[in-house]
């Protein structure tokens, strides 16, 4: 158990206990920095909304399973029926049909930025008393997968200004002289907007900011040097986080029309986001006003950041699927076409195989950005809820792209022109983006961990260390007196762990298929407690060394929860493709998380799947245009 020596309050038990498990200072410092930035976001939300209310933790410590948290209502018939959407999308159709959407350099044009703006398309996530348009975010995040569709860079500009640049700090952070000066601004299009956070030496470690920020009379003086900043250049408005007084801040800053001493952009080749500009930010003496600085209720610069992430990644799980079903709609007319051995490729297995996955993949992206984002709109924060959704969707867009849309596509997919070969670092990307996916499964962890940890084995901790013990020996009789006190409430709580009932839940009119995949969720949620504990008992304070471990169980975990999500989603939605497609998802779940191998019968449904497909399409596909079946082999030269 955790031998936890009595702190002072600034001290966070994560900090203290890596210390004691022989981190350095720094190591265990930044560790604490980032697990109090945490608790700071935390503290912005009620109670039952908190990480420890949320429905996954629920789902994983209550003995009651709170099925309705899972299950996502419709959205309303009228939702999107809204002048925005409606505007933006003839927007996004018109300048794709007029071939004007990227400029002469390939990147989204300013004349379709400024169409979108007059149709309110910046202004989506801004309330309407600032200008915007007060969408909620199931609506946004609904919308920003129908913009996917006709061209993924606009839906993630969307995303890069309302979720993570200077939209949501703003709104979230700002006082009310702060959003009276630039969310009007911001909603318009007047101001386009991005987030500087990421350096050359910090990224997922964010306590490795050096940039900082100096207040000099009215102005803070900004110095360092911001990487990987989308939307960057000169003119636009960022948020910026920095060191001030070697706390990390948040400031608004509006970037200068054309560069100069004090601001210059750092270029670079990069390969992803290729249709909008990706900058390096270099400031030397940087003049920002001090009513720039945003101050939180409760934590810092790192608290505006977090905040936003969340948006961010339902944003993404959202665009992927999108993304998903593009290439599923291009892939339809090549495999009715292509032919081997006198035969179409639309009739072989392996094809088919393909075509289900897909869809079923699809289907569960698609069921966790309106689970995520539905939750978002009650007022939960949502970490561990969309953290499943980015990792989840991240992983699903490079699956489809590398082992069906690729492989069934052959050595065309890497001719310019081609859908994969153009795109293929857009692809891929998404799983760095927002938190690059292991590192996130390992948050995941810990955020689910936390109370159960604080509330049993912190106080063993400090026992351990009041009697000057280095660890606890449950066989030692001593060892069990002098910590009774403590081993008594565990004690308590893993009885009534073990001797709770059996948590079946019927859900009416579902399909014994479905419910199935249900009662397997439900079953393996039962014994996840017991893993969780174990491994916080068996490796103590050498757990968080334990990445392989952690990753392991958290990724089991998150497609637990898929199974539960997707399911109870289809289930309300209705559709007999998704409900189709949703039931392969979680029979190639289960053979993840079990071992068990495919059965003849898993084989026979998967082809009926694609036969399901290919005569009526996935929802949302005949609004795509697939392209050409073949294109010049010499449309392009290198």
């Amino acid at each position: 158990m955790p031998n936890i020596k009595e702190t002072d309050r600034s001290t966070s038990f994560a900090e203290e206990a890596l210390r004691l498990g022989g981190k350095t200072e720094e190591e265990a410092t930044r560790t604490g920095a980032v697990d109090r930035a945490d608790d700071q976001v935390e503290a912005l939300f009620a109670p039952q909304y908190k990480t420890s209310n949320s429905p996954v933790h629920r789902a994983v410590w209550d003995n009651i399973i709170p099925i309705d948290l899972f299950t996502t209502p419709k959205l309303e018939e009228n939702a999107l029926d809204l002048p925005v959407i409606k505007n933006s999308l003839a927007v996004l159709r018109e300048h794709k049909a007029k071939g004007s959407l990227y400029d002469q350099h390939g990147k989204v044009s300013e004349a379709l930025m400024d169409d979108l703006g007059k149709a309110g398309y910046w202004g989506a996530l801004i309330n309407r008393e600032y200008g915007g348009q007060g969408l909620s975010i199931r609506q946004f995040m609904t919308f920003l997968s129908e913009v996917a569709l006709i061209d993924p860079m606009c839906a993630g500009l969307a995303s890069v200004h309302g979720c993570i640049g200077a939209v949501d700090p703003t709104s979230t952070f700002g006082n009310e002289e702060q959003k009276r000066r630039y969310l009007p601004k911001l909603a318009s299009g007047e101001m386009l907007s991005a987030f500087a956070l990421t350096e050359p030496g910090a990224g997922s470690d964010l306590t490795a900011l050096r940039t900082t920020a100096t207040l000099v009379g009215d102005h803070y003086l900004i110095n360092g040097e911001k990487l990987f900043v989308t939307n960057a250049v000169p003119g636009r408005t960022i948020g910026i986080v920095c060191l001030i007084d070697g706390k990390p801040s948040a400031l608004i800053a509006e970037l200068p029309k054309e560069e100069n001493e004090n601001f210059q952009i750092v270029h670079y080749g990069i390969y992803a986001v290729r249709h909008a500009y990706n900058h390096g930010l270099k400031f030397k003496d940087f003049k920002v006003p001090k009513e720039n600085l945003l101050v939180p209720a409760a934590g810092d610069g790192l608290t505006v950041a977090y905040h936003g992430l969340n948006l961010g990644r339902i944003a993404l799980c959202s665009v992927a699927s999108a993304v998903m079903k593009s290439m599923l709609a291009n892939l339809m007319p090549w495999i009715h076409f292509r032919q081997t051995y006198g035969q179409t490729i639309d009739k072989r297995e392996l094809v088919k195989r393909r075509v289900a996955r897909t869809a079923s993949l699809i289907a569960g992206s698609e069921a966790l950005v309106a689970w995520g984002s539905w939750l978002l709109d009650q007022g939960y924060r949502g970490e561990l809820e969309c953290i499943i959704a980015k990792i989840f969707g991240s992983e699903s867009q490079k699956e489809v792209a590398i082992e069906y849309f690729m492989k069934t596509h052959g050595g065309r997919s890497f001719l310019q022109g081609h859908l994969f070969g153009d795109n293929v670092h857009e692809f891929l990307a998404p799983c760095i983006y927002e938190g690059e996916g292991e590192m996130l499964g390992m948050a995941f962890f810990k955020s689910l961990a936390k109370a159960h940890g604080m509330r049993y084995f912190e106080p063993l901790g400090k026992a351990l260390n009041k009697h000057n013990l280095k660890s606890l020996n449950p066989l030692n009789p001593f060892h069990a007196w002098a910590l009774r006190n403590e081993l008594v409430p565990y004690a308590f709580w893993y009885l009534g762990k073990t001797l709770a009932p059996a948590n079946e839940q019927r859900i009416a009119g579902l399909s014994s298929a479905l419910q199935d995949h249900i009662d397997f969720a439900l079953s393996m949620l039962a014994d996840v407690p017991f893993e969780l504990t174990h491994s916080m008992v068996k490796h103590q304070l050498k757990l968080a060394d334990r990445q392989c471990r952690i990753a392991d169980l958290s990724q089991r975990i998150q497609d637990v929860i898929v199974i539960l999500v997707t399911v109870l989603w289809a289930h309300q939605d209705g559709n007999k493709v998704v409900l189709a497609a949703t039931d392969i998802l979680c029979q190639d779940l289960r053979h993840k998380l079990t071992g068990e191998r495919p059965t003849d019968k898993y084989f026979r449904q998967l082809c009926q799947v694609a036969d399901l497909i290919m005569a009526e399409g996935y929802p949302g596909m005949d609004k795509i245009d697939p392209g050409s079946i073949l294109f010049s082999y010499n449309s392009k030269i290198s």
